[in-house]
């Protein structure tokens, strides 16, 4: 997808029961982590099911920019050939990470304590959001930021010529926040160390480890504590991705939510610092079973069986916030066909992702007929026996919020449509074809 792309307006449809299989994509975190661990390694890295949306695409990009050796193979595989912790080159150009926040943070946490020096621009969305949460512990190692107003892209780093190693308290749960330190901490001697007040999602500190460096995790009275060894010589790995539970998350809702469904989705990482959503829907009412339970790439997955439940409306602790802050959207949605009120509780940092998530989805259901209440920190869906649709909805070139709305059609009482849907292709490229393979009808 262009990121200046014509909108593409999407319209979703009541048609009858889902049914079938949903092999969904490879994980997004894990896919933009294994490239860039990739880069920082020596020899070479192989890796499978890699998630070739427009946000991993921009990352891969990115590596070969900053001097990896960076190789598509095959459907979904890869191979990395590395440079080493502290060998990256100064990129050439400037550094396009599109709509990827996940692409940005991390990548400038890899650079950032290596004497180098590049530039980071995003799309208009990435444009807003908030940097300085990255910017200003890297400053901390010995780099030297310059960036728009508000800590806003575009941003340029200089890297640090003498890093200093960190300890940092994260001021908010945000795995990118604490990836960004680690990485950067990889450059720099002696430990690192991010501490949590509660744990986030952990793939940077599963991949560090695969990868050769030495890291531990312990919980104290400070909070979360995790603490690196700097200036390792990762090794390079061959990584199998797991499929993404966040994509997962939009077939799941459709069939627990459209009368008579039945779908198989294979392969979809189970991490508990991931599984919130799935907790949450267990406690509805959701009918989801949990089959063929292992582990691949050091993650453990399952196939999920979902039927369609009668649900009933929770209260979301803010304490699981952290392990499911991308399927907010999607779970208002679910929440806007069950019984009685749900409350999401600790969702904040909703207001600055893609889009102001909250606001976007109040918006939007509030104009499809469901009664919405919002804080800055939480949002209350009130559920309906039947959702009257019948409305369009701004996507804020959110792909999550144009999947959402996507699924709100496939069961309301009126057509659902979105204003534009191309940013879907940032992470889920096949969700159109999915989704309809398994009966929907949208696009």
């Amino acid at each position: 997808m262009s990121h200046a792309s014509e909108p593409r307006p999407m319209t979703a449809r009541r048609r009858g029961a889902l049914t079938g299989v949903a092999n969904v994509p490879g994980d997004k975190s894990i896919s933009h982590r294994a490239l860039i661990l990739g880069a920082l390694s020596v020899g070479e890295t192989h890796i499978t099911g890699l998630l070739e949306g427009q946000d991993v695409l921009d990352t891969a990009k990115a590596m070969a920019a900053f001097g990896a050796d960076v190789q598509r193979i095959g459907d979904g595989e890869w191979r990395v050939h590395g440079v080493g912790v502290g060998g990256f080159a100064e990129p050439a150009d400037v550094i396009d990470c599109g709509n990827s926040g996940t692409s940005v943070r991390l990548i400038m946490g890899a650079m950032a304590t290596t004497p180098i020096t590049a530039t980071f621009t995003g799309d208009a969305s990435l444009s807003k959001r908030p940097m300085a949460r990255i910017t200003d512990p890297l400053s901390e190692f010995g780099a030297q930021i310059a960036a728009r107003e508000g800590g806003r892209l575009p941003v340029t780093i200089g890297g640090a010529t003498d890093p200093v190693p960190l300890r940092y308290k994260t001021p908010v749960a945000s795995a990118q926040i604490k990836s960004a330190i680690l990485l950067a901490g990889l450059n720099a001697p002696g430990e690192t160390v991010v501490i949590e007040s509660e744990p986030t999602r952990d793939h940077s500190e599963r991949m560090l480890a695969g990868f050769g460096a030495t890291i531990r995790t312990e919980q104290t009275e400070e909070g979360h504590v995790i603490t690196l060894t700097g200036r390792p010589e990762l090794r390079g790995q061959p990584v199998a991705v797991p499929r993404d539970p966040s994509s997962a998350a939009f077939p799941v809702a459709a069939a627990l939510i459209v009368p008579g469904s039945e779908i198989r989705v294979p392969g979809v990482s189970r991490n508990p610092t991931r599984d919130g959503l799935y907790v949450t829907l267990k406690e509805m009412g959701a009918d989801i079973g949990f089959e063929n339970q292992r582990e691949e790439g050091g993650e453990p997955v399952a196939d999920l069986v979902v039927r369609h439940s009668p649900l009933s409306g929770v209260d979301v602790p803010a304490d699981r916030a952290a392990s499911m802050i991308d399927e907010f959207p999607i779970l208002s949605v679910v929440a806007a066909f069950a019984q009685g009120k749900t409350v999401m509780n600790g969702v904040a940092e909703l207001r600055v992702k893609e889009s102001d998530r909250i606001d976007a989805m109040a918006r939007g259901l509030e104009a499809n007929g469901v009664t919405i209440e919002e804080t800055r920190d939480s949002m209350t869906v009130h559920g309906m026996a039947k959702v009257p649709g019948g409305a369009e909805a701004a996507t804020h070139l959110d792909h999550r919020i144009a999947m959402a709305f996507m699924v709100l059609g496939l069961a309301s009482e009126a057509p659902v449509s979105v204003d534009d849907g191309s940013p879907i292709e940032t992470s889920f490229p096949d969700f159109i074809s999915l989704m309809q393979g398994l009966g929907a009808d949208l696009g």
